[in-house]
């Protein structure tokens, strides 16, 4: 997969701009604040509808404009399509698939996939638990564009329920707790189904993450990464599933796994029920799940070094890449700013792993900072333009 045009209208800083990519490497080099990473921040958007930088739509409409516009013409396999987002904060979003509307933005997913590394994902070791499951969310739709749906439906039970239980705060009526019944169940199924995927999605994506870092930090210890949840019999439940089971399009064995968590959780919400309705919140769920990254044999957050944080963190990024690419669904790489970060030999196995993608969109400062195997196409960002030059 590659992108051939994008063009942004009212994006960030950019009032208009209009580019033209091949396969293989395009770097643009920029000083800071010229906008470069504004234009692989719209790449992303199409194929996650969310910004790597920042959690609300609005930052990326210029200033005084009412919308933005990101179109992008992606070819896939030699199949060609263009694929358009409208982005208007406070309103819903439009889409359209070679000019026709859509009926619902996320039916886009899927056209555009793209793995993402940037400065921002330091948070991936050194963040909160939501940073990780936020990570292994957008890999299950890059994985499959149904799960967007599924981390949807969670999502707004989630809120119903927490709603209720805030209002049951303290009362404890009967007609409270009958409700309280119907959202448990629904809380349990919708829940099941995304700690399901999530379980799944650990395993495959784990030896990749242990690879990756081994080639990026031969000196360290070995990293794991292993989904755990808060529910002690669900991480019983994944340990024993067959390892055969590996089907997030929600096949037989998945479905096996989210009826075994749907009881587990039911089972683990009755029981704490009372501790719900006295702190007014949802103690039970995925949303309270980790990916537990592990460096030697213990933790890594809050043991890693500056320079081992950085290593898992693109490890993380090229585990994911590499299994997407596994599964016959390569995605665009975005690296983001990221060379000046990392030390000569990281930055050496980046480039290799780069190399190697279809493409790869990459952004710099200074030339100096990109690795001359990475020599490719080349834009100048400067003063509200792009120039397209011929790489050195």
């Amino acid at each position: 997969m590659y992108v051939r045009e994008l063009s942004v209208t009212d994006f960030r800083s950019w009032a208009q701009a209009d580019l033209t990519f091949g396969p293989g490497v395009s770097v643009l080099v920029g000083a800071n604040g010229q906008g470069k990473t504004n234009l692989v921040e719209a790449v992303g958007y199409l194929a996650t509808l969310g910004s790597h930088r920042v959690s609300s739509d609005t930052p990326l409409v210029r200033r005084g404009a009412a919308a933005a516009l990101v179109r992008a013409t992606v070819v896939n396999a030699g199949r060609e399509l263009t694929v358009q987002v409208e982005i208007q904060p406070g309103k819903a979003n439009r889409a359209r698939v070679n000019r026709s509307p859509v009926p619902r933005p996320r039916e886009i997913l899927g056209i555009v996939r793209t793995v993402v590394f940037a400065p921002e994902d330091l948070a991936l070791v050194r963040g909160d638990p939501g940073e990780r499951r936020g990570f292994l969310d957008d890999l299950l739709v890059a994985r499959a564009p149904r799960w967007a749906g599924v981390r949807s439906e969670y999502d707004k039970v989630l809120r119903q329920r927490s709603a209720l239980l805030k209002s049951a705060r303290g009362s404890r009526s009967a007609r409270e707790a009958g409700t309280l019944d119907v959202w448990d169940s629904h809380l349990a199924r919708a829940g099941a189904a995304l700690t399901a995927g999530r379980v799944l999605l650990g395993r495959a994506l784990a030896p990749h993450v242990t690879a990756a870092y081994a080639d990026v930090a031969p000196e360290s210890m070995p990293v794991g990464a292993r989904y755990r949840s808060k529910v002690a019999v669900v991480d019983e439940l994944a340990g024993t599933v067959d390892p055969g089971v590996d089907d997030v399009t929600g096949g037989p064995g998945y479905a096996d796994l989210a009826a075994q968590i749907e009881a587990a959780l039911l089972d683990e919400i009755g029981r704490r029920r009372d501790q719900e309705i006295d702190r007014g919140v949802c103690l039970v769920g995925p949303h309270r799940d980790e990916l537990e990254l592990t460096l030697g044999d213990g933790p890594a957050k809050g043991y890693a070094s500056h320079g081992e944080s950085w290593a898992l963190a693109l490890a993380l990024r090229l585990g994911g890449f590499e299994l997407l690419r596994g599964e016959g669904a390569e995605p665009v790489l975005v690296l983001d700013d990221v060379f000046a970060e990392l030390d000569a030999r990281r930055r050496d196995a980046l480039a290799r792993t780069a190399a190697r993608a279809e493409q790869v969109l990459v952004t710099a400062a200074v030339d100096d900072d990109v690795p001359a195997i990475l020599s490719g196409a080349r834009y100048v960002i400067a003063d509200g333009t792009v120039r397209d030059e011929m790489a050195s």
